[in-house]
């Protein structure tokens, strides 16, 4: 609710209700269960009042979508017919995302392209947030999420970007012209260029998270095709597995 108020968007809260949900062994109970439908849905509509009928809250417009099905399906047939700026999911924490087939963040994560800000039960808002940006300078982000990203500073007036690169190699040099496409990729916010020599992405990233007292961590996340994900657990997901802090995962 505060990212909205800042941002000037509205908030759709959405709950997927179990197909089995409900249902007992039970003759009759075919008869209730619209009923039962219907009291979920009351339930999600007065659970979200808690929040937009506080005074700070007000001015933002706050719906409700409760449909039955898995989580995962529920939300991309939302997505699907609506314009989604910003996916919003929970998590339990740094145990709650395992890998590929892990939790219901981890899996919209493998399912949408839309912008997916992954917040963890342990981690604390913060309305003038540290910001930090992972990069292999090799990637390409879509319109949509550079916008999302630009939304995002915007809304928090960030004074300056984290830029973090890994360096794995023994031999290295400052990647110049990957600053450069950076700056172009997010003009007029003054972005602070860090490299970490680390053997392993996932360690040199966490380390930095923990260094510079990061709030929001940005990643990117590469979709390659099936046999790949399978075989290759991908850096966003060990460090979603990991990280106590918010993380927004972008998309090529």
């Amino acid at each position: 609710m505060e990212l909205a108020r800042v941002t000037g968007v509205e908030v759709v809260a959405v709950h997927a209700i179990g197909s089995f949900e409900g249902i007992f062994n039970n003759t009759y109970n075919a008869l209730y269960i619209e009923e039962y439908h219907n009291s979920k849905r009351e339930a999600l509509k007065k659970w979200a009042q808690t929040f937009s009928e506080r005074e700070t809250y007000r001015a933002i417009p706050v719906s409700t979508v409760c449909e039955v099905g898995s989580v995962s399906g529920v939300i991309t047939k939302y997505i699907d017919v609506n314009p989604v700026e910003l996916l919003v999911m929970g998590t339990m924490g740094s145990t709650g995302i395992a890998g590929l087939f892990g939790s219901n963040a981890s899996t919209m994560v493998e399912k949408t392209k839309t912008p997916t800000l992954i917040i963890p039960l342990e981690s604390k808002f913060s309305t003038n947030p540290v910001i930090t940006v992972a990069t292999d300078f090799s990637t390409t982000l879509s319109t949509e999420d550079v916008s999302a990203l630009h939304e995002l500073l915007k809304g928090f007036g960030a004074p300056k970007v984290n830029v973090v690169n890994i360096v794995e190699d023994a031999a290295w040099k400052t990647n110049e012209a990957g600053e450069e496409k950076i700056r172009q990729l997010i003009p007029g916010v003054p972005l602070e260029f860090q490299y970490i020599k680390e053997d392993s992405p996932t360690e040199g990233i966490m380390h930095f998270v923990a260094s510079s007292a990061t709030d929001i961590l940005c990643l990117v996340k590469r979709h390659h095709n099936v046999v790949y994900r399978i075989f290759n657990t991908s850096t966003v997901n060990k460090v979603m597995g990991k990280s106590i802090k918010a993380i927004l995962v972008l998309h090529e």
